[in-house]
């Protein structure tokens, strides 16, 4: 018993020494900067070497009562979030399943279709800003060689979202490749007894497939809930949050307030609400996560 105490706590031991560096990458790279951004939110402060001023909740009440921009801005964020994340994990999971198949040259589609992820995003964005463009671009060239009128997509405030989100949607690489890793390990006994029952593939896909992917689902939902939500690059290299605010993101809203306007305490202020924002959707994803994640030997 003793020897065994000995070596569970040399494995303690040995553990917190090899976490030790993360743990000190976490408080440098993430809460200290999280807790100054909480505290900066409370200053007035411009660039340079000008003196930040205490205000109190000045910034915080001035966010929620007479700024023109935040209000549209988080409808924006949240419709841009809800069409990426849906579209994309549909897309992924219909994909992944696709290359989940046998077919030939399963490898080199599985790289196609990882690709967009791993290209440098303003390069990306660069190359579908040619695709939307509104005289010669290549959608329009095809809307107008089919006889029907050409589109202002990023010219257009009821179309500029939805068109921003198909660029997120088809730069779901990774969101396949963790899909496909899912589908490979679901036990193929399941499928066989399904089959030998009588089930088709619908029937399958829905009470076997789905039930032992949900913790896949969930990782991928979560990872793509928040990563939408922080979107910042569409804006900065397509739209400039145009036309009119119909793309002001609210990372884009920070970035303008901060460095455009130099006022640094209020877009400390604004982060620090955007934080507690995506924290809240992500606790309630958790709280939620209980009534429909299955693992193996759980009943779906």
């Amino acid at each position: 018993m003793r020897s065994l105490n000995a070596r569970q706590k040399s494995e303690s031991r040995a553990a917190y020494i090899c976490l030790f560096p993360s743990i000190i990458g976490l408080v440098f790279l993430t809460y200290l900067p999280l807790l100054s951004v909480c505290i900066l939110g409370f200053f007035k402060w411009g660039k340079g070497a000008v003196e930040p001023i205490f205000v109190g909740f000045d910034n915080y009440r001035r966010l929620f009562t007479t700024d023109p921009y935040f209000s549209d801005s988080l409808k924006v964020t949240l419709l841009f979030s809800l069409l990426s994340v849906v579209m994309s994990m549909a897309y992924s999971l219909f994909i992944a399943m696709l290359l989940n198949r046998k077919i030939k040259g399963r490898l080199f589609f599985r790289a196609i279709f990882y690709l967009p992820y791993v290209l440098p995003a303003m390069a990306v964005y660069i190359g579908w800003s040619w695709l939307y463009e509104s005289n010669f671009g290549l959608f329009n060239y095809i809307l107008s060689a089919l006889g029907c009128t050409k589109v202002k997509f990023l010219a257009d405030s009821s179309l500029v979202v939805p068109s921003l989100a198909l660029i997120a949607v088809w730069l779901a690489g990774n969101l396949i490749v963790i899909f496909l890793a899912g589908l490979q390990n679901v036990p193929k006994v399941y499928h066989d007894a399904a089959e030998i029952d009588g089930a088709n593939s619908f029937q399958r896909f829905v009470h076997v497939t789905v039930p032992c992917m949900t913790p896949i689902l969930f990782y991928n939902l979560l990872m793509a809930l928040i990563t939408n939500m922080q979107i910042v690059t569409p804006a900065l290299a397509l739209t400039n949050g145009g036309p009119g605010n119909a793309s002001t993101f609210m990372t884009y809203l920070m970035y303008r307030y901060a460095f455009v306007s130099n006022q640094l305490g209020y877009a400390g202020a604004i982060s620090f609400v955007f934080f507690l924002i995506i924290a809240v959707f992500t606790i309630l994803l958790f709280a939620t996560s209980k009534h429909w994640i299955f693992y193996e030997g759980e009943k779906a």
